[in-house]
């Protein structure tokens, strides 16, 4: 039997060395990672994110880096690091980088929602330039901006390694965003990004036209998050026409925007032709029931790919959800559908009874439960979607990729 490596030692004596005091969740979590027994064949995520711990944790701080990368420097089967909600500013980014630049088996790294700026985006890009390990890096919820976006975009230019990034939630503009879909033209490593809620001022959807350009040339992208863009009919419209020449994006997140049934016409001419698509999120938008209708008569007879639609909060009564729900009966590749926050009534309700009923819809796949009252069946909430391991995932237990989370197992990056 092969001996351990000690983690919690070496910590102890990096500690020592730098004068730094031990932070005790840090100890317990390198602790617990002695432990396992796959430390040597497998690799290892060390989950230090500050969130997620029912007794509150002290957080990871900048000045805790030092003595815990100084560990990571000699342990080449830590393959993950998460380090989301913790406290780390543009110091701790220094530090990161510095590691970045130097290591070669960390290939999944969570930075979200720490407190790094422009200054921190610019290091941990730098780094990208020459690092060829990680695969997979989250800087969501991070303040960059605009600039921190930019050094981002131009390392999608040089980095040849790279798989998964995600910027959403970072306040990133108008520049960034068509610099990065300019960037992803010529990229052909990375398979995922998520922009979701970048800051646009202006209503000429200026970089979903140049988002369509990129995926008319882009033949490796195959998740795509565009939430919270302020997109209308038009930039749909662009989206459509560029996915009838793409063969590679599987995954197309266009919820919270401004989409209504109009839009989804173009949306549901695409699904009758793509065969590539897997998911569609256009949650918190206003197709209404035309729209639901559109939707439903393309997976109804021509499209047998899709596998995944959520159309919550969009303003759909049961007209529309009846439709959608009379199209999964004739459709047996559709097997995921979330629909809660629509005006539900009773034709809905009997008709999502009824494919649950009849075992069409697990419970695994949707967001509603039926229940009975006095004869009468209606529908309860159940906490799924496709986002549902966005911003926060149980430490306890690994989340099941085939279930109600992001990629449904489309993608196969993960934090190992």
């Amino acid at each position: 039997m092969a001996v351990l490596p000690d983690l919690h030692l070496h910590y102890v004596q990096a500690c020592q060395d730098l004068s730094q005091p031990e932070n005790p969740f840090i100890a317990r979590v390198l602790q617990e990672a002695d432990k396992n027994d796959e430390i040597n064949t497998k690799g290892i995520t060390l989950k230090l994110a500050g969130n997620n711990h029912l007794v509150p944790v002290p957080r990871v701080t900048d000045d805790d880096l030092g003595a815990l990368v100084s560990v990571l420097d000699q342990a080449a089967f830590v393959t993950g690091l998460d380090l989301a909600y913790s406290l780390l500013t543009d110091a701790g980014a220094q530090t990161i980088a510095t590691f970045l630049q130097e290591n070669s088996s960390l290939r999944y790294l969570n930075l979200m929602f720490n407190d790094i700026g422009t200054s921190g985006a610019e290091l941990i890009a730098e780094a990208l330039h020459t690092n060829q390990s990680l695969v997979h890096l989250r800087m969501t919820g991070n303040k960059i901006g605009n600039q921190g976006g930019m050094f981002f975009a131009s390392m999608l230019r040089i980095n040849s390694t790279l798989e998964k990034l995600d910027l959403g939630d970072c306040d990133v503009g108008l520049h960034c965003l068509i610099a990065a879909a300019i960037a992803l033209t010529q990229n052909k490593s990375l398979k995922a990004i998520n922009l979701n809620r970048p800051l646009l001022s202006g209503q000429q959807e200026e970089t979903t036209v140049h988002v369509a350009r990129m995926l008319r040339s882009n033949s490796s992208l195959v998740e795509l998050h565009l939430g919270k863009h302020g997109m209308k009919n038009f930039g749909v419209e662009q989206l459509c026409e560029a996915l009838y020449a793409n063969s590679s994006l599987r995954y197309l997140d266009l919820s919270c925007n401004n989409i209504t049934y109009d839009g989804v016409k173009f949306l549901g001419e695409l699904l009758k032709r793509n065969k590539t698509l897997r998911i569609l999120d256009l949650g918190a938008n206003r197709i209404e029931d035309n729209g639901a209708i559109y939707l439903s008569e393309a997976l109804a007879t021509r499209n047998m790919t899709l596998q995944a639609l959520s159309v919550v909060n969009n303003n759909i009564t049961d007209e529309g959800l009846v439709a959608l729900a009379h199209a999964m009966q004739s459709n047996t590749t559709l097997s995921h559908i979330y629909i809660w926050g629509n005006k539900i009534d009773r034709d809905a309700s009997v008709a999502f009874w009824e494919l649950i009923e009849m075992g069409r819809l697990e419970l695994g796949c949707t967001d509603v439960v039926p229940y009975e009252v006095d004869g009468e069946v209606f529908l309860a909430e159940l906490s799924h979607g496709l986002a549902k391991h966005r911003y926060w995932a149980p430490r306890s237990a690994a989340v099941d990729p085939g279930a109600a989370n992001a990629s449904l197992g489309i993608l196969p990056v993960s934090e190992y």
